[in-house]
């Protein structure tokens, strides 16, 4: 060849020779390229290209070895060649280096011609890479002058409003100075008139503390003109208080005289004895918490309970399904009752539980705990009907407390002087330990 072979056409050619040099014994290859046997074939291609190219040029067993096998993996293409017929469908690369190392006739042409085909190639793909460049530098370059261009008029906006506040704060400074000169001529002018009200304070104050002075004088003698007067009324006094004094022991002395004549008892009741008003231990249900309890408090209830002799009624049914209503109604009455024994241990107080019985299939068996009376109420009386004739079964005066969150008992109860409170309070004093 009259010049080097094109870069193109090296490359591949040094592609095949690595891809070849595996399969070949060590000793048909030369001498510089048995140390990259145990390479991979990309490794040898990278590594070992110079070696290969310059063994290829060299060494003509050595490509004629690469050309049997390319003519093993290759058939086709190197009977092609080898007949005067390039194949029209063919890489122009990979014909080049298979008529390189096949050595067929006219095979320099091939090169040179794959050499000027892939420079002409790769120029026209320069050129469109090149122009691909342009457009894309002339496209920066709209957006650059576009952005220049806003920037621009964004930088002028800027400037406008700067050089508006920029008058405006002038303004304003030139405003403020003449603020601070009137300023400073109303603090002259007050200035003035401080010091001539200070002249003047002094001046009235010397004059003050000259009257102030005669003032004294004149108390004091006005002092001893009023001793010398309390001393007279004194002196004349003592005459009338005597003369008084004899005239209230004459009445005292007749007021006696008249209440033994009459024999009169001596009284024992005082005006304050007959005003209404709660006295110490006889206070009802209804003197009790009135404002300083809520009624959900159960220290209510603690309360009310330490009455003497007080009477606890409660609706049975009314607090269970309040407090535990899916539980079955046995349940419901042995874990109220178990409660309200323990709180009349606690409080001695006599507790009644009343239970709506009217429904009831079969008499209910049952144990009272201590402490507790149960009561169910008849056919066709209700509970709240049998509470009210428990309430006024009650004699007079007696502190009475139900139990129950019905409007109806709760009214009806209070007519009769009970005192109704309802069931949430009674479960919060059974959950407290």
């Amino acid at each position: 060849m009259d010049r080097p072979l094109p870069e193109g056409v090296r490359r591949r050619v040094v592609g095949l020779a690595s891809d070849a040099l595996g399969g070949l014994p060590p000793a048909e290859l030369p001498q510089g390229l048995r140390q990259y046997v145990k390479f991979t074939p990309a490794r040898r291609a990278k590594y070992a290209a110079t070696a290969l190219a310059a063994a290829l040029e060299s060494e003509p067993a050595f490509r004629v070895r690469i050309a049997e096998r390319l003519r093993l993996g290759q058939p086709d293409l190197v009977k092609a060649l080898e007949s005067g017929a390039v194949p029209g469908a063919a890489d122009p690369m990979d014909v080049a280096a298979a008529a390189y190392l096949v050595r067929s006739a006219g095979w320099s042409r091939l090169v040179t011609e794959a050499g000027e085909e892939a420079e002409r190639a790769g120029a026209e793909d320069a050129a469109a890479e090149a122009a691909r460049l342009v457009e894309k530098l002339q496209a920066e370059l709209a957006e650059v002058r576009a952005a220049a261009r806003a920037d621009l008029e964004r930088q002028r906006a800027e400037f406008e409003g700067v050089r508006r506040e920029a008058e405006s704060l002038r303004k304003k400074v030139r405003s403020l100075e003449s603020d601070t000169r009137r300023a400073q001529a109303e603090t002259r002018r007050v200035t003035g008139e401080l010091e001539a009200a200070k002249a003047q304070a002094a001046s009235e104050r010397s004059a003050a503390e000259g009257e102030a002075r005669r003032l004294r004088h004149r108390v004091s003698e006005l002092e001893t003109a009023a001793e010398q007067g309390r001393r007279s009324a004194r002196e004349g006094r003592s005459v009338e208080d005597m003369r008084l004094r004899l005239l209230l022991d004459t009445v005292l002395q007749s007021a006696q005289g008249l209440q033994r004549e009459l024999a009169l008892p001596v009284s024992q009741i005082r005006p304050a004895d007959l005003v209404e008003a709660v006295v110490p231990g006889a206070a009802s249900p209804h003197d009790v918490a009135r404002r300083g309890l809520a009624d959900d408090d159960p220290a209510l209830l603690d309360q009310l309970l330490a009455i003497p002799q007080v009477h606890l009624v409660v609706d049975g049914y009314n607090v269970t399904k309040t407090g535990y209503p899916t539980l079955p109604l046995e349940q419901q009455r042995i874990r109220l009752l178990g409660g309200l024994a323990m709180l009349a241990q606690r409080t001695q107080a006599e507790v009644t539980c009343v239970f709506d019985g009217q429904d009831l299939d079969v008499p209910v068996i049952m144990a009272p705990p201590r402490g507790v009376r149960v009561r169910f109420s008849r056919t066709g009386e209700t509970a709240d009907e049998l509470i009210r004739r428990l309430v006024r079964a009650e004699p007079q005066g007696r502190p009475v407390v139900v139990v129950s969150t019905d409007r109806e008992v709760a009214e009806g109860v209070r007519k009769a002087g009970a005192r109704p409170v309802a069931s949430v309070l009674l479960l919060n004093r059974l959950a407290r330990p």
